[in-house]
């Protein structure tokens, strides 16, 4: 419990804290802080709303010479990347280095980041300054945008130089545009949770690894680029050093021959790379400039100058042999990718390793290992997270999305019956890793053996999947680029085939998936197991025909002046129950508990018991509830506790009340001296019988019965599934008589009687208000019950009660709604007269206030 408190304290605190700095970071400008000596222009795209700002650092002598120069910087960066090429280069010409927006002292949100927008951009920034053509430099990333600028405005380029810099869409990562785009949309997500979720104050901000980083590569579509430099006409220099990790020499390479007039200069010494810009700006500077000269004097060649052998080479397709492995530094910055894309997806992860070991990128070891750290990695994670976490972070959002509490339990059954060698076969089970892993944290299982057994199964599993992917991945890749415009149908329809593979062939080969194949067609083809929105729409019609016939949308909230809303929804059992306060004897002992810490309400429910004599079990339920939502039987304080610590709605504690368990459903027409027994429903409680071999989830699967549920008994006795009963013993798998909670209806007509006719009778009138409803009674024995002496209360229901004698399986789904016809049709009746005797319905806001609030209850409810 401290430990609880102390986590919620915790969570608080840093959610406050994150409001207080998204809050402070919402007030700053959008835009960057330009250096002193930058300038800034705004522009406006055509058919954009928003004006961007563009900072600017310009270099330019007194008399400059030529036409001016363009120098576009990298991502992430700023102009401070070309700012020592500019210093140089603007000893001679007028030259300008633009922040690119989103970086440096330029606007930093834009709704596109891409090379594209941000050609767009600086075009736009070429027009404010009045600059009909200059000579564009680019620098690693800012070499896309000075292609994508010539292919914009071809007649306003007078020369293109490439530094270091990016070019054709296959040597960028794995090659291919939709699997980098996943890889930078993983990126993305990651940057943003990191900037958006962590109280940083917006120190993240203006940073190195930024969103505008991130956006910049997710928003980029390298693909045109090829074609692109096919076009370009006019001269062009490509600058490479022969060491640069980040953009690999053999990207100049195929840029150098995709432009046939190009020149090409591959620097090979110990400065020769990624970064010769910071490093030799002026040996750079000097080089550009007499290209800049021989371009302006003609004296370069221009795309109809190459020789007939270099135009014939630039038309030749790519050759994807000219792609190099990585090495060096690149290798491990991409190695430790793929070690982090486990975290988010092991599969997925695999599949890219393989794809880029078959591509010749990096060797099966590399890849492998990387993927194998990650996994390992990411399964300690689990096992941290089940250890400091505990049980009760299964209850809430978002790990009650991937996991049962239920699945927790039983792989903690697992561990006790099969030990760590559970983990090394979950391995290869999908869907077990989560709970299993979580399982062994919230059981603290010893942190080195678990490793030791993590990487047991993920050096059995990891060669496995990246060796299949190195193997095929390529040749499926082939076939979706050889028919590209059947490429999504197809991902479509295999993903598809393989869902239909693994739901329905692969448990063929399993006893115990035949079962739970033949569970789910029972679910399918027995109306009584269909969801409400497929069972109900037929007597929603019905009613809204009632209320259209009846002249009033809410009259049906009349039937029982005596409950809000007629107790049609968001009613109060506390109240209702307190209306049977004329008959103690025939109620089950309850007492309200209403919003207070978990603490104080254990004090109350130990009072209660104290005041009642009663022990355990004991009943804890919402106050606002249907059909067994939120409903505990509780055996023991320390469940209690748990129970409590859930919820801070109101509940009520009710004594347990042991024996059979009838539905009876009563109403009386105004005016009539007596009411009537409309329907009873027996409720059967599933048991099934041990036979001292099968275990309990075998004897669940194997019954006629209960396997149309099994998936909810299985959940429910997840802690005792490998139990083997004895021979004889019978094992009832749920304690609430609630349909939807594996209860077996059956028609109890055959248990009426004058006696219970009469003390039902006499029940429900002295409850002033009240005409219609079902109760929910235990008795000790059906004789005690026909006696109408030996029963007790549990529950009394309104308006949306049902005679849930429909659900006996004898009936058809059209016995049921003919019933449910005739039901609705008394209550639209008894309502009508209400009203004429003077009873007001809920209006309709009203109604939708109740609506909401229970809502709200069970949601709240949810996990307890």
């Amino acid at each position: 419990m401290a430990r609880r408190r102390w986590a919620r304290w915790l969570i608080g605190a840093y959610i406050v804290a994150l409001g207080i700095s998204n809050g402070l970071r919402s007030r700053q400008r959008h835009g960057g802080f330009p250096d002193r000596d930058e300038r800034e222009v705004t522009v406006t795209l055509p058919g954009a709303q928003v004006p961007v700002t563009v900072a600017y650092r310009e270099v330019a002598p007194r008399q400059p010479s030529g036409l001016p120069v363009v120098l576009l910087h990298g991502s992430p960066g700023d102009n401070d990347e070309v700012a020592g090429v500019a210093e140089y280069v603007g000893r001679v010409r007028r030259t300008i280095a633009p922040d690119l927006p989103g970086f440096g002292g330029s606007t930093r949100r834009v709704p596109n980041y891409s090379i594209d927008a941000h050609a767009r951009y600086v075009l736009a920034m070429l027009d404010s300054l009045r600059i009909p053509q200059a000579h564009i430099l680019g620098f690693s990333m800012g070499g896309g945008v000075a292609i994508s600028l010539a292919n914009l405005a071809p007649e306003r380029i007078a020369s293109l130089t490439l530094l270091s810099a990016l070019g054709a869409q296959e040597y960028e990562l794995l090659g291919d545009y939709h699997l980098n785009h996943a890889i930078h949309g993983l990126q993305l997500a990651g940057l943003w949770m990191l900037t958006e979720g962590v109280p940083h104050f917006g120190a993240l901000d203006g940073g190195f690894l930024t969103i505008a980083y991130a956006r910049n590569f997710y928003d980029t579509d390298q693909r045109p680029l090829r074609q692109m430099l096919n076009r370009f006409q006019e001269p062009a220099l490509i600058i490479q050093g022969d060491k640069d990790f980040l953009v690999d020499p053999a990207v100049a390479v195929e840029s150098h021959r995709l432009v046939p007039q190009s020149e090409m200069i591959m620097f090979r010494d110990d400065s020769a790379t990624h970064f010769m810009a910071f490093r030799r700006p002026d040996s750079l500077a000097a080089l550009v400039g007499q290209f800049y000269t021989r371009a302006e004097a003609g004296k370069s060649l221009r795309r109809p100058d190459a020789s007939p052998a270099r135009i014939a080479a630039a038309g030749q397709p790519f050759d994807p042999a000219t792609i190099p492995p990585i090495v060096g530094v690149a290798l491990w910055v991409l190695l430790a990718l793929l070690a982090a894309a486990t975290l988010v997806s092991e599969d997925l992860a695999g599949i890219a390793a393989g794809l880029l070991i078959g591509r010749g990128t990096i060797g099966f070891f590399g890849g492998t290992m990387a993927c194998l750290v990650g996994i390992v990695l990411g399964d300690v994670g689990l096992l941290l997270m089940g250890r400091w976490l505990g049980r009760a972070a299964i209850r809430r959002a978002p790990l009650r999305w991937f996991v049962s509490e239920g699945q927790i339990d039983r792989s903690a059954t697992w561990f006790e019956q099969r030990g760590l060698g559970l983990i090394i076969v979950s391995r290869f089970i999908p869907g077990t890793r989560l709970p299993t892993y979580l399982a062994a944290g919230i059981l603290h299982r010893n942190t080195a053996t678990f490793v030791g057994a993590c990487l047991v199964a993920a050096i059995l599993w990891t060669p496995l999947l990246v060796g299949a992917s190195a193997l095929f991945g390529d040749r499926v890749l082939a076939a979706f680029t050889s028919y590209r415009q059947f490429a999504l149908p197809a991902i479509l329809v295999t993903a598809v085939a393989l869902a239909l593979v693994i739901k329905l062939f692969v448990p063929l080969f399993s006893w115990r998936g035949r079962r739970l194949l033949l569970s789910r067609w029972r679910r399918l083809t027995r109306w009584e197991f269909w969801p409400r929105w497929a069972f109900y729409p037929p007597v929603v019609v019905y009613v809204a025909w009632l209320a259209l016939k009846h002249r009033s949308l809410t009259l049906f909230t009349a039937v029982n002046p005596a409950i809000p809303g007629g107790g049609f929804v968001g009613e109060s059992k506390a109240q209702i129950l307190g209306g049977l306060h004329h008959a103690p004897a025939r109620v089950a002992r309850w007492s309200l508990l209403p919003p207070a810490s978990a603490t104080q309400r254990l004090t109350q429910v130990t009072k209660f018991m104290t005041a009642h004599q009663l022990d355990f079990p004991i009943v804890l339920k919402p106050d606002v509830g249907e059909r067994g939502g939120g409903v505990g039987i509780l055996w023991t304080e320390e469940a209690v506790g748990n129970y409590l610590d859930q919820t801070g709605e109101s509940l009520i504690v009710q004594e347990y009340v042991g024996g059979v368990e009838f539905g009876i459903f009563y109403y009386r027409l105004p005016g009539e001296p007596r009411g009537q027994i409309f329907a009873i429903t027996d409720k059967q409680f599933p048991t099934v019988t041990g036979n001292g071999r099968a275990s309990l989830e075998r004897l669940i699967l194997a019954d006629d019965r209960t396997v149309s549920m099994a998936r909810f008994f299985l959940t429910q006795n997840a802690a005792r599934l490998e139990s083997v009963p004895a021979a004889g013993e019978v094992i009832r798998l749920v304690e609430l008589g609630t349909h939807c909670r594996g209860s077996a209806f059956f028609d109890g007509d055959w248990v009426r009687t004058p006696a219970l006719e009469e003390a039902i009778d006499q029940l429900s009138q002295g409850y002033r208000g009240f005409w219609f409803g079902r109760y929910d009674i235990r008795a000790p024995s059906i004789e005690a019950l026909q006696s109408g002496t030996g029963f007790k209360v549990l529950e009394l229901n309104g308006a949306t009660a049902e005679a849930t004698s429909i659900y006996d399986p004898k009936n058809s789904v059209f016995d049921a709604y003919r019933v449910l016809r005739q039901q609705w049709t008394i209550l639209f009746e008894i309502a009508a007269k209400n009203v004429a005797n003077g009873a007001q319905p809920t209006t309709v806001g009203e109604l939708f206030r109740l609506i909401d609030h229970h809502r709200k209850a069970s949601r709240a409810h949810v996990g307890a």
